[in-house]
């Protein structure tokens, strides 16, 4: 499970094992969220936020920090899924 970052303590990463659409998860004292990025013509062109079968979701301002958070980083998550799924990098953790 790569790490990718850390912000105003939510854990941001995707599972090892992860499917399509793009998307990373977000986990805040046992509370965890995704994010789906959608692109289109090599842009990202959308991003919708869910819960987590399992998991209670993040709530309140976790949630917004989640969801800001994303949206800034959004063309960077998109670097690291590539650089991990598909040219089998090692993807750095950053805590932000």
């Amino acid at each position: 499970m790569p790490k990718l970052y850390e912000y105003l303590g939510i854990i941001i990463y995707f599972w090892s094992n992860e499917h399509e659409p793009i998307h990373v998860h977000g986990e805040y004292q046992g509370k965890e969220s995704k994010a789906e990025l959608f692109i289109e013509d090599g842009k990202v062109s959308g991003i919708r936020f869910g819960k987590v079968k399992g998991y209670k979701p993040l709530d309140g301002n976790e949630f917004k920090d989640f969801e800001i958070f994303v949206r800034s980083y959004a063309d960077e998550i998109v670097r690291k899924w590539i650089d991990y799924f598909i040219l089998h990098k090692k993807v750095s953790f950053e805590r932000i």
